[in-house]
């Protein structure tokens, strides 16, 4: 129920923010009065920049656990650290088609895949697939809307719900490297800044 009422919130917010963002002057990918090409827009731009910080810290996470703690869960109500990698891979082949209109493949990695290598081989790729909605989005297109989980969902909001979920489920990757005495990527410290000399 929560799921559904921060989906609709999310919904809401975009619907409102994407008509008043709108300059009816200057539609998207015309030239603006420099002759440069008008960006895709704050919104899919935003959704872009997240979505290739995320895509960064799960891969990271995913390259990060040794193979002889995939199979790891705090307890045996949880997913393990490789299903969750596996589930997350799933994710994004069901955000991302919808958002590209295309079939889900339904790989079902979370269920057949076991091993670190293909585990991470198979986030990899299905990030990659993600990479094509997430680059091909513009504020005019992300308002279209398609059914998400029965409701009428603009394009930005199932992308949103993407990255939600990703974090969502990179807080669970954070407890079991800690779990494990894993620094989690976003808590390494930064390299130290070259000193001028």
């Amino acid at each position: 129920m929560k799921f559904h009422a921060m989906a609709l919130a999310v919904v809401l917010f975009l619907v409102c923010t994407g008509a008043s963002a709108q300059d009816p002057k200057t539609p998207q990918g015309a030239s603006t009065s420099k002759g440069e090409q008008a960006s895709q827009g704050p919104f899919s731009t935003y959704d872009k920049i997240f979505y290739a910080r995320m895509k960064t810290i799960l891969v990271s996470s995913a390259e990060k656990m040794p193979e002889e703690n995939y199979n790891f869960k705090p307890t045996e109500a949880v997913r393990s650290y490789g299903q969750i990698v596996g589930h997350l891979a799933d994710a994004q082949y069901n955000f991302c088609s919808l958002a590209l209109g295309e079939t889900n493949p339904g790989l079902k990695i979370e269920q057949s895949k076991t091993t670190k290598a293909d585990l991470v081989a198979a986030l990899k790729d299905a990030l990659a697939y993600c990479d094509k909605a997430y680059d091909s989005m513009t504020d005019a297109s992300g308002i279209q809307t398609v059914k998400l989980f029965g409701m009428d969902m603009p394009k930005f909001g199932v992308l949103n719900i993407n990255n939600a979920h990703d974090m969502e489920h990179y807080g669970n990757l954070v407890t079991y490297m800690r779990l494990k005495n894993i620094v989690p990527p976003t808590s390494e410290q930064a390299p130290p800044a070259p000193q001028k000399k």
